[in-house]
C-alpha cells in the first residue's frame, strides 16, 4: 500500500515555529523521514527548529526546486509508492504563501501522486494570501489570486486596470511582488487606480514587522508610505459605481501634483475616457 503525501506548511516570517505552525502539523513532520523540499538547506533548518528527533543529517531530503522537473516526479514519488510517508515543504520564511501548491511548488507532484493513487493530505498553517484577505476588510466571499503582475510598465498598468475592472463584480484581487519592487508597485497602484478604489498592502504577515494597511488609492497617493523590502501581498477592490480618476489633492490640499513614494512628483491624471 502506498504511503501518504503530506502538504507541510512552513513559516512565512522569521518567528519561532511553534507560534504559527499547529502542534499536530509539527508532530507529522517529526515522525516523517522523507521530505520533498523546495530548498534542502531551508528544510533542514525548519525541521531542526520544529524539534525533529533527527539526526537531521540522516533524513532523506530531496530538493525539487521552485519549478520541479516533470521528468523527475515519478522517481521522487517512488518511496511513497513503496509505502513510506513523505512531506512536501516549501522554502522557509521567504515562501510566497507558506503552503505547498499555493503560490509555491507542489501542484505537479500532487497531480501525479493522485494519478498513482497516493493519498494526499493538506495540513493547516499560515498562508499570507488568506491572512491578508482576512485582515484587509475587502470582499472575502469572492476573490482571486493573480500571482505576479508584469514587470514592464505598460503591461503592468494594463494589468492593474484589468484587475480593477474585475474587482467591480465585486471580487477582491490579490497578488504578490518581489520585495525590492514593493514601493514601485504601490506607486503604480496609487497612480493608476480610481481614487476611491481600496488597496491593501500587507507586509511581513505574521512577522515582527507586520503591517496590514487598507486605504484608497487616492489616500496612498496623497500620503505615501515607504514599504520595507519584506514579503508583501497586495489586494485591490473597487467600490461599485466608483468614478474614474479625476485629480488628487496632496497632503497640503493643493491639486495638480501628488507626492510619490520615491520622492518625485507627478501631475494628477485627467479623467480618462474609460476605466
Amino acid at each position: 500500500m502506498p504511503g501518504t503525501l503530506y502538504m507541510l506548511p512552513n513559516r512565512i516570517a522569521d518567528r519561532p515555529v511553534a507560534e504559527t505552525i499547529p502542534q499536530g502539523v509539527l508532530e507529522t513532520a517529526r515522525r516523517t523521514r522523507y521530505f520533498l523540499a523546495e530548498n534542502a538547506k531551508s528544510a533542514r533548518l525548519y525541521l531542526k527548529e520544529a524539534g525533529h528527533p533527527g539526526p537531521i543529517s540522516a533524513l532523506s531530503i530531496t530538493e525539487i526546486g521552485h519549478e520541479p522537473d516533470a521528468s523527475m516526479i515519478r522517481s521522487w514519488l517512488q518511496p511513497v509508492l513503496a509505502g513510506e510517508d513523505a512531506c512536501i515543504v516549501s522554502e522557509c520564511i521567504v515562501s510566497e504563501s507558506g503552503c505547498p501548491g499555493v503560490a509555491d511548488p507542489g501542484a505537479t507532484l500532487v497531480a501525479e501522486a493522485k494519478r498513482l493513487g497516493v493519498r494526499v493530505v493538506p495540513m493547516t498553517g499560515p498562508c499570507s494570501i488568506i491572512l491578508t484577505l482576512m485582515a484587509s476588510g475587502l470582499n472575502g466571499q469572492r476573490f482571486r489570486f493573480l500571482g505576479y503582475l508584469p514587470i514592464d510598465e505598460a503591461q503592468r498598468t494594463k494589468a492593474i486596470q484589468d484587475l480593477e475592472r474585475q474587482s467591480r463584480t465585486p471580487e477582491t484581487q490579490l497578488f504578490i511582488e518581489t520585495p525590492y519592487r514593493n514601493n514601485r508597485m504601490l506607486q503604480a497602484l496609487a497612480s493608476s487606480l480610481s481614487p476611491d478604489t481600496l488597496v491593501t498592502a500587507a507586509t511581513d504577515v505574521t512577522g515582527p514587522d507586520e503591517a496590514i494597511r487598507t486605504r484608497t488609492a487616492g489616500e496612498w497617493l496623497a500620503d505615501p508610505v515607504e514599504l520595507p523590502k519584506l514579503p508583501t501581498v497586495f489586494a485591490v477592490l473597487a467600490r461599485p459605481g466608483a468614478h474614474p480618476r479625476e485629480g488628487i489633492k496632496t497632503r497640503q490640499g493643493q491639486p495638480g501634483k501628488a507626492h510619490l513614494p520615491s520622492g518625485r512628483t507627478a501631475p494628477a491624471r485627467a479623467k480618462p475616457g474609460r476605466h
